[in-house]
């Protein structure tokens, strides 16, 4: 018998992937996602394979219908990009904790006892330990800098996953994806606007480069095929009530990642260092022995993936998308 999935978020940039994904294994798919971040011509080639419910993911009600004799739900429905978390930290808390409580609740309200729920990299903010385990302690450093709206939105709902209705769930995971990228991700994170600003160097021939920071700030940047085929390992090979970093552990600084665009683009970039924004965290990358332990181990690194992720970039420069609000 087919089984069948609820994606909330399923028009998102990681939450098309898995759709795709899910597709591919054979299961019947509902997403969910009413288009306040979504696209939903990012998954319009399946509109045959999947239902798509356009309903808010903080209104119980209107969940209950997509969720109703599902076998597990994917909650991946959030409000990212990190221009977000100082322009509207509102909205992310909204859509963040509120959302989170609308989903268990429907999960329990429609029965469904399997829910895997996406976290971040944002709850360690700057971690004790690089490369860092899902041991290490989830920090709030400043409650008056808008930008932890977003991570401090993530910790909550860690806490809502795992405590709230415990006693429901027969599988509930949690993980923490590192620094994802890839096509079509939309164009308020650091890959595609770097991708974006080189482009317009090359264009222009002004090849001068301002970053932020000093330019040895270093993430592990991971491709979204590999993350989703990590989400899939985890929820069919991983236990219950227990949390996994998602990503890839190949570290690289911003500096690096500027050189890496600039090659593949066939010019040499001229980085200018300029202020850090408070919050910024120097150093991240994730340990994933947790989930080699479940034999899922990224395929694709960062220079092949930014060479199959900038086509995307240059073929849409023109879209209206570029100015969006969030």
């Amino acid at each position: 018998m087919t089984k069948t999935c609820v994606i909330t978020g399923g028009c998102g940039f990681i939450g098309s992937f898995l759709v795709r994904k899910m597709v591919q294994e054979g299961w019947n798919v509902r997403v969910v996602d009413n288009m306040l971040r979504g696209d939903s011509s990012r998954i319009a080639d399946l509109s045959n394979d999947i239902e798509l419910f356009d309903c808010d993911i903080r209104h119980v009600n209107s969940l209950n219908k997509a969720f109703h004799k599902a076998d597990v739900v994917f909650h991946l429905a959030a409000v990212n990009g990190t221009e977000n978390f100082y322009q509207h930290p509102e909205l992310v808390l909204d859509v963040g904790l509120r959302g989170m409580l609308a989903v268990t609740d429907a999960c329990y309200q429609s029965n469904v006892t399997n829910l895997v729920v996406a976290s971040s990299a944002e709850v360690y903010q700057t971690p004790e330990n690089v490369p860092t385990n899902e041991q290490v302690s989830l920090t709030l450093p400043n409650s008056l800098n808008p930008r932890y709206s977003y991570g401090g939105s993530k910790i909550v709902s860690e806490l809502i996953a795992f405590n709230y209705k415990r006693d429901f769930f027969e599988k509930i995971q949690v993980f923490r994806p590192h620094n994802v990228y890839g096509p079509n991700m939309g164009f308020k994170h650091v890959i595609p606007q770097f991708i974006l600003r080189a482009l317009e160097c090359k264009k222009s021939n002004h090849l001068s480069f301002p970053i932020q920071g000093t330019g040895d700030e270093t993430r592990a940047f991971a491709y979204v095929n590999d993350v989703v085929d990590g989400i899939y390992t985890m929820y069919q090979k991983g236990a219950h009530r227990e949390i996994y970093h998602i990503g890839n552990d190949e570290e690289v600084s911003i500096k690096d990642l500027v050189r890496l665009i600039g090659k593949a683009l066939d010019i040499h970039l001229e980085i200018e260092c300029t202020d850090t924004l408070e919050g910024s965290t120097h150093r991240r990358c994730p340990d994933i022995l947790k989930m080699q332990h479940l034999s899922y181990n990224p395929k694709i690194n960062l220079k092949r993936g930014l060479t199959l992720t900038l086509p995307w970039y240059e073929q849409n420069l023109s879209r209206d998308v570029v100015n969006q609000l969030i």
